[in-house]
C-alpha cells in the first residue's frame, strides 16, 4: 500500500511537460496560432498543435475550423512529463472566447502551472498573457504585454505592463496581437533554437 502511495504521489508531480506545444480551444486567434507554428516549423522545431478536446476539431473565433495535431487525451498519452528544461515550450494564443476557454480547462492549467515552476517556458499572444498567465502566482516584477485593454489584470498583480510587440522576461515570452504574430513566433524559435536560426527564418520571409 505505502508503494502505491509513493507512486501515485509521483504520478502527480510529474504533469510538467517536454517539447513545444501550442493549445488550442475554440475562439482562438488563428493568425496568432498557425504563425507561430509556421515560424517554429520553419526553423525544425517540432511543434504539436494540441485541441483541449477529446477531438482534434477547433473552431477559430472567426469560424475557420481546424484539425490539431492531437487530441487532448492523445497529448497525455504521448507526451513525456517529468523535468523540464527552458527550450520545452507551452503556447497559447489569444483570441477570445479562446483565451477564456483555455483559462477555464483545469488540467491545462496545472500542467501550466508547473511546467513554469520547474522552468519550462510559456509563451502567450493577445489577451491570453492576461487571461492564461495571469492566473500564474508570482507575477510581481515580471515585464509582459498584451493586447490593448487587458494590461489591467496584469498589472492589479504586480505584473510590469510593457506596450510593445514581443517582450521577453526569462522564461515567459509574450505578444501584444495579431500584427505581431511572426515577431512571436521568431521570438519563440530564437528561445529554442538561437538566434542565428531565428534571423535565418526571417532572413527567408524577406523580413
Amino acid at each position: 500500500v505505502y508503494v502505491g502511495k509513493v507512486y501515485y504521489i509521483c504520478l502527480i508531480n510529474k504533469i510538467s511537460m517536454k517539447g513545444t506545444y501550442v493549445f488550442l480551444a475554440d475562439g482562438f486567434e488563428i493568425s496568432e496560432a498557425l504563425t507561430t507554428v509556421n515560424m517554429l516549423r520553419r526553423g525544425g522545431v517540432n511543434v504539436k498543435t494540441v485541441s483541449i478536446y477529446d477531438d482534434r476539431i477547433v473552431t477559430s473565433s472567426n469560424r475557420i475550423p481546424v484539425i490539431a495535431d492531437m487530441a487532448f487525451g492523445e497529448f497525455r498519452a504521448s507526451t513525456s512529463f517529468g523535468p523540464c528544461l527552458k527550450t520545452d515550450v507551452m503556447i497559447f494564443p489569444g483570441g477570445m472566447p479562446g483565451s477564456s476557454n483555455l483559462a477555464a480547462f483545469g488540467k491545462l492549467m496545472d500542467i501550466m502551472q508547473q511546467h513554469y515552476a520547474e522552468g519550462g517556458t510559456l509563451a502567450a499572444i493577445c489577451a491570453a498573457p492576461s487571461v492564461v498567465l495571469g492566473i500564474l502566482p508570482g507575477l510581481e516584477g515580471k515585464k509582459m504585454t498584451c493586447y490593448d485593454g487587458f494590461e489591467e489584470a496584469l498589472t492589479a498583480k504586480g505584473v510590469e505592463y510593457v506596450k510593445e510587440g514581443v517582450v521577453i522576461d526569462g522564461n515567459m515570452i509574450t505578444g501584444r496581437g495579431p500584427g505581431w504574430a511572426v515577431e512571436f513566433g521568431l521570438a519563440i524559435l530564437a528561445h529554442v533554437k538561437g538566434q542565428e536560426v531565428a534571423d535565418k527564418v526571417k532572413a527567408g520571409l524577406m523580413l
